[in-house]
């Protein structure tokens, strides 16, 4: 059977300089590598530990009412660990992103806060207790 040794998102955006202000600079991704060439842009950006989560419709509708207070988040929703993540939601409106709602404390104790990137992809940002 195969080990999977890494998951990587790759996310298509329509205004590569200003994702790559978001997502590198304003949210302090490294970068690892840029395999960019005359064909096209690409950078490998480190978010440290990867997981996939699985949800089905039903408790993606709970997630959504808990972090938003509503249904709003689509197929993916990118999740982060970060160590404040009020702070860290506040730094990113200020580079662009659209507030979706207030910082909520969930019920498995975890501080989240939701944020839509400019390009349209929604950020749990979370820090545990």
């Amino acid at each position: 059977m195969a080990t999977v040794r890494e998951l990587r998102v790759a996310l298509t955006v329509a205004d590569f300089d200003e994702a790559l202000a978001f997502y590198r600079d304003a949210l302090g991704l490294e970068q690892a590598a840029d395999w960019s060439s005359d064909e096209g842009r690409v950078v490998l950006l480190e978010a440290g530990r990867a997981t996939l989560e699985l949800l089905d419709e039903a408790q993606a509708e709970v997630v959504d009412e808990i972090e938003a207070g509503r249904r709003v988040s689509g197929t993916v929703r990118l999740a982060l660990d970060v160590a404040d993540s009020e702070a860290t939601a506040q730094q990113l409106v200020a580079a662009g992103a659209e507030q979706v709602a207030p910082p909520v404390t969930t019920p498995w104790g975890d501080r989240n806060a939701r944020v839509q990137a400019p390009d349209g992809m929604q950020l749990t940002l979370f820090t545990g207790e």
